[in-house]
């Protein structure tokens, strides 16, 4: 990888669960040697939500060096309800940078200051649900030109990191098995432009980022639930349920307050349907280290579909249902923004935990 000079960093702040050994540093906000995994991925993801003028979206692009390509993928929620969405499956050679179909994610300052880029084309659905079947989707929708130009500014400090076996030493993955070597996560401010078609709009918004390194199938989770919220430079929250085939289940995540975070030691979440197992509301109960009770209750106002599939050796299709709701969030007399993105493995053709909580639970919200 090319030698970077890495500025100096002295507003870090690097938080994690109690008793993990953990290492995050300014280097690890640019590109990773590839580990030898078929499956080594890198990506960096961000969201955002202006609430003046009622647009939202997230962008992602993930590295797949080893296999040849790079997932992009863009997604705007626009203010009359439609959402202008692009996948991208792009060849590279390397992973020097995240720079794929149009779009380019650059780091300005570590942990500080970042750019994301983008000049193409989206498709615009009238109804997002239509992405259930993406092949039709992109075949028989209009699409429109593109440019988003935002510059993003981290309002908090940093969750997460790499985890360490006790010496210090990296933990020996199971690529067949992981999700990911490290994450990190951090709420943030977008300004910049957005212009889709002979629309263009000035953007000021709040959000949260992501960047994660490692071996990954989406099929090594069996669900998850992940909530980023972001009321302003000052409130916001991470919630994250996990589940796993056996029963089993977890949580993290951290709630955002006077600059700190302060860690979530349960969460909560309760979910509500339509018929098609799409989320419609949520409402979300953690308790954090300190002591603090926290109850946030969702409005999910625009959704879109999507999805993952992989072929075993055998042949055997695996898919994966990941649900992208752009989300109101209410708290304390607050509202606040951000997605509610929900996973699951699908199973005799039904995603598996959203099936078993919708047969318990109304489906309204």
């Amino acid at each position: 990888m090319p030698n970077r000079d890495i500025p100096i960093m002295t507003r870090q702040v690097f938080i994690t669960k109690p008793g993990d050994n953990v290492r995050l540093a300014p280097e690890d906000e640019y590109q990773h040697v590839p580990e030898s995994a078929s499956n080594f991925n890198e990506s960096a993801y961000y969201n955002l939500y202006d609430a003046k003028i009622g647009l939202g979206g997230w962008f992602r692009i993930g590295n797949r060096v080893n296999e040849g390509y790079a997932d992009l993928s863009i997604c705007l929620y626009l203010p009359d309800g439609r959402v202008g969405f692009m996948y991208h499956r792009a060849a590279i050679t390397s992973n020097a940078e995240l720079r794929a179909g149009g779009a380019h994610f650059e780091v300005l300052e570590p942990f500080c200051r970042q750019r994301v880029s983008y000049r193409g084309e989206l498709v615009i659905l009238t109804d997002a649900a239509a992405m259930a079947n993406p092949g039709k989707a992109f075949k028989h929708s209009p699409r429109a030109r593109c440019a988003i130009t935002l510059n993003y500014q981290g309002v908090s400090p940093i969750y997460g990191g790499e985890a360490l076996n006790p010496d210090g030493s990296p933990i020996e993955l199971d690529p067949q098995n992981a999700m990911a070597r490290a994450h990190y996560e951090q709420h943030v401010r977008a300004r910049g432009s957005i212009s889709l078609g002979a629309h263009t709009w000035n953007i000021d918004g709040f959000g949260l980022r992501d960047h994660s390194w490692g071996p990954r199938y989406w099929q090594n989770i069996y669900w998850y639930r992940w909530l980023p919220i972001s009321f302003g430079d000052d409130f916001g929250a991470m919630i994250m349920t996990i589940g796993l085939r056996d029963g089993s289940m977890d949580c993290g995540g951290m709630v955002f307050t006077n600059g700190e975070y302060d860690l979530i030691t349960d969460a909560q979440i309760q979910s509500f349907w339509n018929d098609q197992y799409y989320q419609t509301g949520l409402r979300a109960a953690v308790t954090t280290e300190r002591g603090e009770q926290f109850e946030f209750t969702g409005r999910v106002f625009s959704l879109i579909p999507l999805r993952n599939q992989r072929a075993l050796p055998d042949g055997t299709l695996l898919s994966t249902r990941i649900t992208e709701g752009m989300t109101e969030y209410r708290c304390n007399g607050r509202v606040g923004y951000g997605l509610s993105e929900y996973l699951d493995q699908i199973e005799d053709g039904k995603p598996v935990r959203a099936a078993r909580e919708a047969a318990q639970l109304s489906p309204t919200f």
